[in-house]
């Protein structure tokens, strides 16, 4: 039986896709930025420098990327600091359940290491995790494999007996080149044809995840 899991964070324990999408069409409002849902889209489950690169590509090298990424994360703190971080449905009735017998469970997340921490720390998930791997300790991006081997190799398991959650097709890409056992809880992007050829299994939430691991 399996006892290892390693999930990715935005969009699987903390809806912060939406959030940041929301962030980012607020500030494209007022600065005239085309076609920002799609480019954001595009971004979900890459690194901070990959996506600075796509904003370049999309728009140009002259495109002011860090003034209008600073004025996105002033509006999606602004959210966090009233309301706090919005946790994903069935996060803590999985984490109980996943404690409770005994999981080796990882986090894998294409976000920046202080902020992972701060963020999981903040919802109260930070000492759940027995390894953190994260965008800033990898060479490569997601859909590369490496975040999520490291991950396996940190929890001292083969990647072919760890389950890696995710909610985007760069992350279901590079658990599955890693080898893993991928389920997806989608988000804001559901899984064409490829990315439903390379699932172990797709739910509705995470309480559906902790069934099926159950």
């Amino acid at each position: 039986m399996i006892r290892n899991i390693v999930f990715d964070m935005d969009g699987v324990l903390i809806n912060s896709e939406a959030l940041i999408l929301d962030a980012w069409k607020e500030v494209a409002a007022g600065a005239g930025i085309p076609d920002i849902e799609h480019t954001l889209l595009q971004c979900i489950g890459i690194t901070a420098p990959e996506t600075e690169a796509l904003f370049f590509r999309t728009y140009g090298k002259d495109f002011p990327y860090e003034k209008y990424k600073e004025d996105a994360a002033q509006i999606f703190q602004r959210y966090t600091r009233e309301n706090g971080l919005p946790v994903k449905p069935g996060v803590y009735e999985l984490f109980a359940f996943l404690k409770e017998n005994d999981y080796r469970i990882g986090l894998a997340s294409s976000t920046r290491e202080a902020v992972v921490r701060e963020e999981m720390k903040s919802i109260g998930l930070l000492d759940y995790f027995h390894v953190i791997v994260c965008g800033d300790m990898v060479s490569h991006s997601k859909p590369h494999p490496e975040i999520y081997l490291k991950a396996c190799e940190l929890l001292g398991a083969e990647p072919s007996a760890c389950y890696a959650v995710e909610d985007s097709p760069n992350g279901i890409r590079s658990a599955f080149r890693a080898g893993m056992k991928p389920l997806m809880v989608p988000d804001l992007v559901l899984p064409d044809a490829e990315i439903k050829g390379l699932l172990f299994r797709q739910f509705e939430s995470l309480l559906d995840v902790k069934n099926f691991l159950q």
